[in-house]
């Protein structure tokens, strides 16, 4: 019994979603459920989807079925065009999945079927949330990891540069402004590493990798352009939304980043199984540590370095674990505009580039560089800072950002969000600390990412003295709503500590 395909306006944020009107004559024929998955089949193409049951016309008639945007971009046909509906077969991987409820120990091929039902989107929301909450609690160890690693880095495309090595950079986050990828990529690639980086979109953040590199680029690459553009510019900063690479991993981020769950366990499979699946041989990996970061002690930090070396080393991954100071932003903006002109201020050597992000910047740069086995040990840094210095850096930026399409941007006056006003010092004092998770909250209220110009401009560093009413950031909004929550929010916390010299908290990282 065909339906005519409609076309739903409804964002259902990386899920499909199917609906059927309550009078529809197959609903009550096949007996469908609401929240059962279905499977949609029209010119030779299926997609799974969750059953919504409507009772307006409005939204769906009686002989149709309603796709949500991304379930009707993803089956590829037109308004009208006839489909057919079907019950899904239920995932293999239940009884695996019950298993790991119950808190049993899963093998490596309870973890393969598990992911592969996960990437093909046989799994509901609710046992999605079931399995994501299950690892949680359940406390994956070692080798429950490697094989979630493994199986997600085995589930859907998989690069093969046919060259040695493929370096790559991470940094677990938490840290506002920390934009040291789109430093590393250019001085790395100048050098003539092959660097494809792959980075995300925001999700509880103000601004990811790849929302700041829109600002100066397209950043969603056809994955077939992907390859003759990384070959060619020996690197990329592009959205991995596109590519397909541990598409698992996109499908348990969306649950996980709700729940607010972040456990070491997935942390180390998401990272890892996209690095593998993207071709990297050698991954440097970035834990910020501080009181606000991810990552809040030191013993916390080699507990985590040792958890991804153990699978990294399975897995075959040669992997740098670098510990750094994440007691407060890197650089001075929050928010995808600010970000990008203080990159571009470190690349064009400006003389209000900030140095925070240059420094760890070029030490990253120089670990990354140390994985070419003609340059030794230590000398990583001082070639990194050459790179920058000369300008080849830049001219590798500007020649990605070219390739990848560039969009307009000026470096002295950026396009910043029109509502303003700035946080002020209560007192006299010396900043003693600084709250990360405030101030992206505050960037995110200002209308970060989503509107490109918003987001929080640092006027003051941990250690600066400051007079009372001297202002200590500057926080710019996208609409007069969003201002008033952004105000708000400074007014109950400004998420800055003034204090004495005395009472600022050192932390001894191990970069």
């Amino acid at each position: 019994m065909p339906l005519a395909l409609c076309r739903v306006a409804i964002d259902t944020y990386r899920e499909n979603v199917a609906y059927l009107h309550r009078e529809c004559d197959l609903y009550r024929a096949e007996g469908f459920q609401a929240l059962s998955k279905v499977e949609v089949r029209a010119n030779g193409k299926r997609i799974l989807a969750t059953l919504n049951v409507v009772d307006d016309v409005a939204i769906v008639g009686h002989t149709q079925l309603g796709l949500s945007e991304d379930a009707f971009a993803l089956l590829g046909a037109a308004e009208g065009h006839p489909v057919s509906v079907s019950q899904a077969e239920p995932p293999v991987s239940i009884p695996a999945l019950r298993r790991k409820i119950a808190g049993e120990r899963l093998t490596r091929r309870d973890f393969r079927e598990i992911v592969q039902d996960i990437a093909e989107l046989r799994y509901s929301k609710i046992e999605l949330t079931a399995f994501v909450v299950a690892c949680e609690l359940g406390e994956l160890d070692r080798e429950e990891i490697f094989y979630l690693s493994d199986a997600m880095g085995r589930v859907g495309r998989r690069l093969d540069w046919h060259e040695h090595p493929v370096v790559d950079k991470h940094c677990i986050g938490g840290i506002p402004g920390n934009r040291t990828s789109m430093l590393v990529v250019p001085i790395v690639a100048a050098h003539g590493l092959l660097c494809p980086k792959t980075s995300s979109r925001a999700i509880t953040s103000p601004s990811g990798t790849a929302d700041t590199m829109e600002v100066l680029a397209k950043v969603e690459v056809p994955f077939d352009e992907l390859g003759e553009l990384v070959r060619t510019h020996r690197g990329c900063v592009a959205w991995g939304g596109t590519s397909e690479l541990s598409p698992a991993d996109d499908v348990l981020i969306a649950v996980e980043r709700p729940l607010s769950i972040d456990s070491p366990g997935q942390m180390v499979a998401s990272i890892l199984s996209k690095k593998i699946a993207a071709g990297s041989t050698h991954l440097l990996l970035d834990i910020p540590v501080g009181p606000h970061a991810k990552v809040r002690s030191m013993p916390e930090a080699r507990r985590l370095r040792k958890l991804f070396e153990f699978v990294a080393g399975r897995m075959g991954l040669v992997l740098d674990v670098v510990i750094t100071d994440g007691s407060q932003p890197i650089g001075r903006g929050i928010g995808p505009v600010l970000e990008a002109r203080d990159v571009m201020r470190v690349l064009t050597n400006h003389p209000d580039a900030p140095m925070d992000l240059r420094q760890k910047s070029l030490r990253l740069a120089g670990r990354m560089l140390e994985f070419d086995p003609d340059i030794r040990g230590g000398d990583g840094f001082g070639i990194a800072r050459d790179i920058l210095d000369s300008g080849r850096a830049l001219e590798k930026m500007q020649a990605i950002i070219r390739a990848q399409g560039e969009k307009p941007f000026d470096l002295d006056a950026p396009e910043l969000a029109p509502h303003r006003f700035e946080v002020l010092a209560p007192r006299a004092g010396v900043v003693t600390a600084i709250d990360n998770l405030r101030l992206a909250r505050i960037a995110r209220l200002a209308g970060a990412p989503k509107a490109s110009g918003a987001g929080v401009d640092l006027l003051a560093r941990i250690g600066d003295r400051v007079e009372q009413d001297q202002p200590l950031y500057r926080v710019h909004a996208a609409y007069r709503s969003e201002h008033g929550f952004a105000l708000q929010c400074s007014e109950r916390d400004s998420g800055f500590d003034i204090g004495q010299p005395d009472e600022i908290q050192r932390l001894n990282v191990e970069f």
